[in-house]
């Protein structure tokens, strides 16, 4: 079934990147796990080969390739024991360049979008604050135009790649008054006077460094505005669609990981003189996972299809983080189960998993956002549109 949307050449792909994750990434994990700092070298390594410039623009460095080789990038990325390994690259990735790529001009694309793609800058995006969490329409950060340039005031928090990135893309009101249609997209570099980072400690995502960003009358040239004035609201929303299906698939890639590796510990672990894959309430639950990872997997992969020619997949989306999160956390704890005492040790893999997929149904607009943002979809028949430029 998978070969409507994957090639030969996705699959050389998937293999290559395999074999670049076993070699460059996997043996350096427990280290980025243990200290939440991942170390330099490594974002050049993936810019040398390629992986930060799938999706974008050759005159930039990327390859510009359709949506699936991003669907393997991402897929494989949650394969190697460290979701926040993985959501490091993939902010950097598809969050904060999406936006240099969409809003940015052409200064911006040489001077941050181009050493972005080589791994030579890592990048956050800045749109949650303190008070707001999923409501970004009631954010408090300003930019006030002084003259030729603005003067930003204010914080954002649970910011991934916040303490180590090279530049922030902050959401900002440029005119409170007007509420969401007062919000813009500013660039910073993040050694401005004025901007502060404190690292957060989590539950899960732990190599992945997350901050609380705090920006003090900074100043910033005019030209740092990205896109039009006041339509940073559309923007967010219009990437969000994105940003959810990032997470649906990144959801449905470590329930399978989950599912393979408690298959294979079942085909070896004994009770009572038999391997307990032969025990029906075991094969069973498995199977019922194994069915609903399925259902959402072949889901979010007709999402980006649609995606891919253009659609505007916003209720698609919008579903597939909804579903695809909480089938990955349910099947994540079955999982633990499956391995009795073994699953709560931190040598086995699923203790990290099941902390690092707790944020799935968080992140990117928590659950109950989803939900009523889909309530007025279905229910109430609003009818959401693309930004328009």
């Amino acid at each position: 079934m998978n070969s409507i949307y994957f090639t030969e050449e996705h699959e050389l792909f998937r293999k290559s990147l395999k074999d670049f994750l076993q070699k460059e990434v996997v043996p350096h994990i427990e280290k980025w796990e243990s200290t939440g700092t991942i170390d330099r070298f490594i974002w050049k390594k993936f810019g040398e080969m390629g992986f930060f410039g799938i999706s974008y623009p050759e005159s930039y460095g990327g390859m510009n390739l359709d949506l699936f080789y991003t669907v393997v990038f991402l897929e494989e990325l949650q394969k190697i024991k460290s979701s926040g390994f993985a959501a490091a690259i993939w902010a950097h990735t598809y969050l904060a360049m999406t936006h240099l790529n969409a809003e940015g001009d052409e200064r911006i694309k040489q001077d941050y979008l181009a050493p972005s793609i080589l791994g030579d800058k890592i990048g956050a995006l800045c749109i949650t604050e303190p008070f707001g969490g999923s409501d970004v329409a009631g954010m408090r950060t300003t930019a006030v135009k002084v003259g030729n340039k603005y003067v930003i005031n204010g914080s954002k928090t649970f910011i991934t790649n916040g303490v180590y990135a090279d530049y922030y893309v902050v959401a900002a009101k440029t005119s409170p008054e007007l509420g969401n249609k007062g919000i813009s997209i500013f660039l910073l570099d993040t050694n401005l006077k004025g901007i502060s980072a404190t690292k957060l400690e989590k539950l899960g995502w732990r190599a992945s460094d997350t901050g609380e960003i705090a920006f003090d009358n900074v100043e910033i040239p005019e030209d740092n505005l990205m896109g039009e004035e006041g339509k940073g609201f559309s923007y967010i929303m219009q990437h969000f669609a994105f940003e959810r299906l990032i997470m649906a698939i990144n959801a449905h890639a470590r329930a399978e990981y989950a599912i393979d590796y408690t298959i294979d510990y079942m085909s070896q672990r004994e009770a009572f003189g038999t391997k307990i894959n032969k025990f029906q309430a075991l094969r069973h639950t498995m199977v019922e996972h194994a069915t609903d990872v399925e259902h959402c997997k072949i889901f979010n992969y007709a999402a980006v299809a649609r995606l891919n020619k253009g659609e505007y997949v916003v209720k698609e989306a919008t579903m597939a983080k909804l579903k695809s999160t909480k089938v990955a956390d349910e099947t994540i704890y079955s999982c633990l189960q499956m391995l009795g005492g073994y699953g709560y040790m931190e040598e086995y893999p699923l203790a990290r998993l099941f902390r690092d997929s707790r944020l799935g149904p968080i992140g990117g607009g928590t659950s109950e956002i989803l939900k009523e943002i889909l309530s007025k979809i279905v229910i109430d028949k609003q009818d959401y549109k693309p930004a328009v430029k």
